[in-house]
C-alpha cells in the first residue's frame, strides 16, 4: 500500500482490500498532484476509502457568521488559516460492505459556471483508485446540497453507472428542496439559486432511483444512515460498525470550527441553531464511544478521534500508518 493510501494506526484494523495497485496508466493521478487524494482503511470486515473531490474556496466568514467579527478572526489565527477565504475541503467516502459497493456523497462536479478549478475531482480520482462507475451498487446521500451530489451530474456520469443503482436519501430533504428556505442562511450572492437549481435537476435525473427514507435505514451489512436534521431538514450521518469498530461519516454536521466553538453558526446552514445541538450531541456520541470520524469539510482525510474539553472539543487527528 502507498503512501497515498495509507491507514490509520487503529487496533484492531487490517490492511484494506479494496484493489489500489492495478490503477490502468491512463488513470494514474497527474504529476502535478504531490498530496495524497485517497486514503484507505478498514472497518472489521468493511473497507473504506476516503476521497479529495478538492477544495472550495469560500469566505471565512461563512464558518461563523453569528460570531463577533474580531472573535473569528482571532480563531483563525490561532489556526494559522488565511482571514478572509478559507479552502473548505471536500471529502468523499466509498464503502465496501459484502457485495455491496457504496458511495457515500459525490463531491461538487464541474459546472463551468462555478469556475471552481480545484474540485470537482471526484470522477478522474475514483478512476485513478481503480473503482469502476459501474460497480457501485448504492449511492447515500448526507443532503442535496450541490458539493454533495455534483458529481453526479457531470455530463455521461449517469450513462456509466448501473441502471439498478440504488439512491439512499431521507424524504425530508427531498421534500424541501421543493420550495427550500434560505431566511436564516448566510451565502455568498448567487449560491442560494445554484443550490436549488443543482437539487432540483438531481431529483428530477434520478428521481426513478431513489430510495426514500425517514429516519433511519440499513443500506448494507453494518452501513446505516440516519437522518439528523439541522445542516438541511433530511441532512443524515452514516454509521460503519463492524467487528467492534465504527466509523461515523458526519457530513456537514461538523466542520473545523466546530469542535472549539459548536454554537458558532455555518453559513449554509439552513436551521443553524438546531444544527448547533445536532453538532453538539454527535461529538459528544463520539467522544463517549472512541469511534472514529470522518466529515465533508474536515481537512483530509479527516479521520480523526473526538475527545472533551471542558465545555468544548477537542479534534485528535489518526495517525497515518504506512
Amino acid at each position: 500500500m502507498s503512501q497515498a493510501e495509507a491507514k490509520p494506526r487503529t487496533t484492531g484494523q487490517q490492511q484494506a482490500n479494496i484493489n489500489l495497485d492495478s490503477t490502468p496508466q491512463p488513470g494514474r493521478p497527474r504529476l502535478d498532484e504531490l498530496v495524497p487524494s485517497r486514503y484507505a482503511l478498514r472497518i472489521g470486515e468493511i473497507d473504506v476509502m476516503i476521497i479529495s473531490d478538492g477544495v472550495l474556496p469560500l469566505p471565512t466568514e461563512m464558518l461563523a457568521h453569528n460570531a463577533e467579527p474580531a472573535d473569528r478572526a482571532a480563531w483563525l489565527g490561532e489556526m494559522f488559516f488565511p482571514k478572509d477565504a478559507f479552502d473548505w475541503p471536500l471529502n468523499v467516502v466509498v464503502v465496501r460492505s459484502g457485495a455491496q459497493t457504496i458511495l457515500i456523497d459525490a463531491g461538487l462536479g464541474m459546472d463551468p459556471d462555478l469556475n471552481l478549478p480545484r474540485a470537482g475531482q471526484l470522477i478522474r480520482r475514483l478512476e485513478a483508485a481503480g473503482i469502476d462507475l459501474a460497480s457501485v451498487t448504492d449511492v447515500v446521500l448526507t443532503h442535496l446540497h450541490m458539493d454533495h451530489i455534483g458529481g453526479l451530474l457531470i455530463d455521461g456520469v449517469k450513462e456509466r453507472l448501473r441502471p439498478d443503482l440504488r439512491i439512499h436519501v431521507a424524504a425530508a430533504e427531498v421534500k424541501f428542496w421543493e420550495a427550500p428556505d434560505f431566511t436564516h442562511t448566510s451565502m455568498p450572492s448567487g449560491f442560494p439559486d445554484a443550490l436549488r437549481a443543482a437539487a432540483r435537476r438531481f431529483v428530477k435525473m434520478y428521481q426513478s432511483q431513489l430510495r426514500l427514507f425517514d429516519e433511519q435505514s440499513e443500506v448494507a451489512p453494518g452501513v446505516v444512515v440516519s437522518r439528523t436534521g439541522g445542516h438541511t431538514p433530511g441532512h443524515s450521518v452514516v454509521r460503519l460498525a463492524s467487528g467492534g469498530d465504527r466509523l461515523m461519516f458526519a457530513g456537514d454536521a461538523v466542520f473545523p470550527v466546530g469542535f472549539d466553538q459548536p454554537d458558532w453558526h455555518n453559513g449554509f446552514e439552513h436551521d443553524p441553531e438546531e444544527a448547533a445541538r445536532v453538532r453538539v450531541a454527535l461529538l459528544r456520541e463520539l467522544a463517549a464511544s472512541g469511534e472514529m470520524l470522518v466529515a465533508t469539510h474536515l481537512p483530509f482525510p479527516s479521520v480523526c478521534h473526538v475527545a472533551v474539553d471542558g465545555d468544548v472539543f477537542r479534534w485528535v487527528p489518526a495517525v497515518w500508518d504506512y
